[in-house]
C-alpha cells in the first residue's frame, strides 16, 4: 500500500515537472531547483527542512539515521518553537502520507525517542512521527517548571500538542509538498491525558486518537496519591513485601478461577468481591507476615475506596484489588516504595504537585498538606491539567475515532476511573449506540501501567484505528499477546468493555490455554 501510494505521487510529480518544463522557457535557474515530492526519501526530506524556520519551528538539526536492527532508515529532525518547546520529527524512507503524534509521560520534560515501542511501530509502518518535551526540560517526576513559569505550565497542561501539530503539519508540507492526509495521536498515562485533552479541547486536530491508561483526572489522581502516601506513612501502615504477597495470593485464590481458568490473572475484576478484612490480625495489631494489622488494612482501604474533596468538586474512583499487587511493577514501585514510602512513585508525583502547584512552596511537607485546603489552587490545577469533560459530541461531529485502553493491574492510574469516564461519555453523547459510532474501550487483564505485568500487554491499536478511520472497519474483539524475547508466549482476546476473556477451551491443556482462540469475550 505504501509503495502504491508513493508510485502514484511519483507519477504526479513527474507529470508536474514535465508541464513546468514546457512553460518555463527563459525562467531563472532557481526555478529548476528540485522541490519537495510526496515520494521523497528520508535524505531528500531532510534536505528540504535543514536550517529552516517553519511555522514557528526553527530546525536545529536534520540528518538521516541508518537502519539498525528493527529500526528502519529515517530522517531525524529536531526543532524548537520559541521560547523552549522542543520537538523531534522522524521521516521514514517511504512515507505513507500519515502523521503519528506520540504523547509523553509523567511531567514530561524530555522527548520520547524512537526506542519507545509505539514510535518504532509507527515509523516501521511508514508514518512520519513527532514527539515533544511539552515545553520544558526536566525530570519526568518533577513539576518544578510550573512554579514560576505560567507559559510552561500552560504548554504542559493543554497547549503543547496543538502548537506542535501546527508546526509539524507545515514541516511535512515543506518536506513532501503535501500535508498529511491522516493524523493520529497515541499516548499512555500523561500521554493518555494529552490524548483526551486533544479530544475535548481540539476535536478537529486528529482523525483518530488512542488514549491508554489516561491520567485525565489530574486533581483526583494526585489527591488519591496524597491520601495513599499518608496511609502508608502512618504508624504501622507500611505493607511489606511479604504482606503484599499475602494479599495478592488471597485475591487470586478467591477470584482467579472465576474467569474459567486459574492462570494467575483475575480477568473478571468487576466480579471479584474479595474482602481484605479476612486477613485481619487478631486484635488488629501487627502479628507478622501472615495477617494485616488495622493500620495496614487502613492503607488497603485508602487504595480501594473512592475519595472526594471540596464538597464533591473533585473525586477519585479508587483502585480494584487485582490479585497481581505482588508484581514488581505494581505496589512495590508505585505505592510502597519497597518499604520506603518516600521512594514510591505515587508519593513523588503528589509531592512535586503539592510543592509546585498547590502550596507553591518547595519546603512544604506534602504529607502534612490537606489536599483541598486551597480550593482556588485546586481549581487552577484542574483548569490546566484536567481532561474530565465527557461530552465528546464535537469529536464525534468531526468524524474522528477514539480508542480507550487500560490495564487492570495498573498501580499508577485506576482502570475504574477510566470505566467511569467511559460510562459518563456514553451518557453525555446520547447512549451506547451513539458512542459506538466513534469510541471503543478495552480492558487488558493483568497488565501493569501502560505495559508489563502477567497479562497480555501488546496490541497494535494503531492498525485498528487506521483501519477504522480509512476503511470504516469498526474494531471489535482484538488480539493481545505477551512477548518473551521476541516470541509470543501466549495470546488473549482483548475484549470490548465491559466484557472479559473467559476460558472456554479444554481443561488441563496448557497449549490450549495459551491461545486466544480458546477464550470468549463474556459479559461480567
Amino acid at each position: 500500500m505504501a509503495q502504491t501510494f508513493a508510485f502514484r505521487w511519483h507519477r504526479i510529480a513527474l507529470t508536474a515537472v514535465a508541464m513546468a518544463a514546457l512553460a518555463a522557457c527563459g525562467d531563472s535557474d532557481d526555478d529548476h531547483k528540485p522541490g519537495p515530492s510526496a515520494s521523497a526519501n528520508a535524505a531528500q526530506a531532510c534536505a528540504q527542512l535543514a536550517g529552516k524556520t517553519i511555522a514557528g519551528a526553527t530546525v536545529t538539526a536534520a540528518a538521516t539515521v541508518a537502519a539498525n536492527g528493527p529500526q528502519p532508515l529515517f530522517c531525524k529532525v529536531n526543532a524548537t518553537i520559541a521560547p523552549k518547546l522542543n520537538l523531534e520529527l522522524r521521516l521514514p524512507d517511504r512515507w505513507n502520507g500519515k502523521l503519528y503524534y506520540g504523547g509523553g509521560g509523567g511531567y514530561n520534560g524530555s522527548i520520547p525517542g524512537i526506542d519507545v515501542p509505539t514510535n518504532l511501530t509507527a515509523l516501521k509502518q511508514g508514518y512520519a512521527t513527532v514527539n515533544s518535551d511539552s515545553g520544558h526540560s526536566g525530570n519526568v517526576l518533577s513539576a518544578d517548571f510550573a512554579l514560576d513559569d505560567p507559559h510552561a505550565a500552560a504548554l504542559f497542561g493543554h497547549q503543547s500538542v496543538p502548537t506542535v501539530m501546527s508546526s509539524a503539519r507545515q514541516m511535512l508540507q515543506t518536506a513532501y509538498g503535501k500535508a498529511p492526509e491522516r493524523s493520529y495521536f497515541e499516548g499512555c498515562s500523561n500521554g493518555g491525558r494529552e490524548a483526551l485533552m486533544a479530544a475535548q479541547r481540539n476535536p478537529d486536530l486528529f482523525d483518530g486518537i488512542i488514549a491508554r491508561a489516561p491520567a485525565y483526572n489530574w486533581v483526583g489522581f494526585m489527591g488519591a496519591f496524597n491520601r495513599n502516601a499518608k496511609a502508608l506513612a502512618a504508624p504501622g501502615g507500611m505493607v511489606n513485601a511479604a504482606k503484599i504477597n499475602l494479599l495478592a495470593k488471597a485475591v487470586r485464590d478467591a477470584c482467579d478461577a472465576q474467569d474459567g481458568i486459574a492462570d494467575g490473572v483475575v480477568s473478571n475484576p468487576q466480579s471479584c468481591s474479595f474482602d481484605p478484612a479476612v486477613l485481619r490480625c487478631s486484635g488488629g495489631t501487627d502479628a507478622g507476615d501472615a495477617c494485616l494489622s488495622d493500620a495496614q488494612l487502613a492503607a488497603v482501604q485508602s487504595w480501594t475506596s473512592p475519595a472526594v474533596w471540596a464538597n464533591g468538586a473533585y473525586s477519585n474512583a479508587g483502585w480494584a484489588l487485582s490479585g497481581n499487587e505482588d508484581d514488581p511493577g505494581a505496589w512495590s514501585a508505585w505505592l510502597t516504595g519497597n518499604g520506603n514510602v518516600n521512594m514510591a512513585l505515587q508519593f513523588l508525583f503528589q509531592d512535586t504537585t503539592v510543592k509546585n502547584y498547590l502550596a507553591r512552596d518547595r519546603s512544604q511537607n506534602s504529607l502534612a498538606y490537606t489536599w483541598d485546603s486551597n480550593v482556588a489552587a485546586l481549581a487552577n490545577l484542574s483548569n490546566l491539567n484536567d481532561a474530565t469533560n465527557t461530552d465528546l459530541r464535537p469529536l464525534k461531529n468531526s468524524n474522528a475515532k477514539l480508542i480507550l485502553w487500560h490495564g487492570t493491574n495498573d498501580a499508577a492510574l485506576s482502570f475504574k476511573a477510566t470505566n467511569a469516564y467511559y460510562e459518563g461519555m456514553v451518557a453525555a453523547v446520547g447512549g451506547q449506540a451513539s458512542a459506538d459510532e466513534f469510541v471503543r474501550y478495552y480492558l487488558a487483564p493483568g497488565v501493569n501501567h501502560c505495559a508489563g505485568g502477567p497479562g497480555a500487554d501488546q496490541t497494535d491499536l494503531l492498525a485498528a484505528l487506521d483501519s477504522w478511520v480509512t476503511k470504516g472497519d469498526a474494531p471489535g474483539t482484538l488480539t493481545a499477546t505477551k512477548e518473551n524475547n521476541g516470541a509470543t508466549a501466549f495470546s488473549r482476546p482483548l475484549c470490548r468493555y465491559p466484557q472479559y476473556p473467559r476460558y472456554t477451551g479444554p481443561a488441563n491443556d496448557a497449549a490450549a490455554a495459551a491461545q486466544a482462540s480458546n477464550y470468549t469475550c463474556t459479559a461480567p
